[in-house]
C-alpha cells in the first residue's frame, strides 16, 4: 500500500483517496462492476437502500448533457432485508477486504433508523452514508437534507442505532446555506460528511416538448457542478473539523487535488464513469506523478495546511 496516498477516515483505511458516488457500481453486481476489479477502489459506497424495495421512476432515467448528467433513477433497490441476505453476503465473498460504505435512504425518520440499524448489524459494512436528499413524507415532501433541524434530528436517531460503525451525512447543494446544514449534521453526531449530492435541474426537448427524463426533473451531476462543489467544501471547511469526501465533477487528476485544495480528505468520483468505467483505478494511478510535479508530498499534509490556512484567515 503506497502510504502517499493512504487516506484514514472513520471506518475506512483506503489505500488511495478515490470511492465512486453511491450506487455507481450497484451492490457490487452490475455489469461494470462484473469485469473489473473493485480492490483498485479505495471504498466501494453502494446503492442507496430502503425499508422495502424500489422500482425506481420512469423510464428513461438518465440524460446525458453537454457538460453533465441529469438523473431521476428513483432509488431503486431490493429493499434492506435483501440486501443483507444477498446482497452484501455476495460482496463481501468476493471482496473480503475492500472498504465498504452502506447507503440509507427512507421516507421518514423511522425509515432511516430501520436500515441503518440492519446495515450496521451486519457486520459488513466499515461505515454508513445517509442520502438526506429523500422527501419527508410528514414534512410534505420536503428534502430531508434542506432543514437544518431535520439534518440534526435524523442524524442523532441514526447514531443511536449504528454503534460503532460510523456515519456520513451526504448534503444536499438544494439550499440556502451549506453551512448551516453541515453544523446540524455535526450537532447530531455525524462522523463525517460527504458532499454534494446532485443539484435539482430540468431539461427539456425542445422537439418534444417534454423532459429529457421521465420524472420530469431530476439531479444535475457531472463537470458542469465541480465549481459549486468546490465552493461549498471551502465553505463547510471554514465551520467544522469533520472530515469530508468531495464529490461533484470530478474528472481528472487536477480536479482530486482540487477537491483537497477546498479541504476535502477523500474524494468520490460519479458522471465520469459514463466515460471510463476504470476512471477510478486510473486516476490513481496519475495521482502520485502529479503529486511529484506539484511538489506534495502527501495528501494528508496537503489537507492540513490548507485547512490549517483557512482556520488563519478568520
Amino acid at each position: 500500500m503506497n502510504s502517499r496516498l493512504t487516506v484514514n477516515l472513520p471506518g475506512l483505511t483506503m489505500k488511495n483517496p478515490l470511492m465512486p458516488g453511491s450506487g455507481t457500481f450497484g451492490f457490487g453486481d452490475t455489469p461494470a462492476a462484473e469485469k473489473m476489479d473493485l480492490n483498485g477502489l479505495g471504498a466501494l459506497v453502494i446503492k442507496t437502500t430502503t425499508p422495502q424495495a424500489r422500482k425506481g421512476n420512469p423510464q428513461p432515467q438518465i440524460a446525458m448533457l453537454k457538460n453533465g448528467v441529469i438523473n431521476s433513477v428513483g432509488l431503486t433497490n431490493p429493499g434492506v432485508d435483501a440486501v443483507v441476505n444477498e446482497k452484501l453476503p455476495h460482496l463481501r465473498q468476493k471482496y473480503p477486504d475492500l472498504p465498504v460504505v452502506g447507503s440509507i435512504g427512507g421516507s421518514s425518520v423511522a425509515d432511516y433508523q430501520c436500515v441503518a440499524q440492519k446495515l450496521a448489524n451486519s457486520n459488513m459494512l466499515n461505515a454508513l452514508e445517509l442520502n438526506i436528499s429523500c422527501p419527508n413524507v410528514q414534512e410534505g415532501g420536503m428534502a430531508f437534507g434542506t432543514n437544518p433541524q431535520t439534518v440534526e434530528e435524523v442524524t442523532r436517531k441514526v447514531k443511536e442505532v449504528t454503534g460503532s460503525v460510523p456515519v456520513y451525512v451526504k448534503l444536499s447543494p438544494n439550499v440556502t446555506d451549506i453551512t448551516a446544514i453541515a453544523k446540524a449534521a455535526e450537532r447530531g453526531g455525524a462522523d463525517g460528511l460527504t458532499m454534494i449530492n446532485t443539484l435539482l435541474g430540468l431539461h427539456i426537448d425542445v422537439e418534444t416538448r417534454q423532459s429529457v427524463i421521465g420524472n420530469g426533473m431530476g439531479g444535475l451531476s457531472g463537470a458542469i457542478l465541480k465549481p459549486l462543489a468546490v465552493r461549498m467544501i471551502y465553505q463547510v471547511t471554514h465551520v467544522t473539523d469533520l472530515p469530508i469526501i468531495g464529490i461533484g465533477g470530478v474528472e481528472t487528476v487536477d480536479d482530486v487535488l482540487e477537491m483537497f485544495l477546498a479541504g476535502a480528505s477523500a474524494v468520490g468520483v460519479g458522471a465520469a464513469h459514463f466515460d471510463d468505467v476504470e476512471v477510478i483505478p486510473h486516476l490513481a494511478a496519475q495521482l502520485e506523478q502529479r503529486m511529484d510535479e506539484l511538489n506534495i508530498e502527501s495528501l494528508e499534509e496537503l489537507r492540513k495546511e490548507v485547512r490549517n490556512e483557512f482556520r488563519n484567515e478568520d
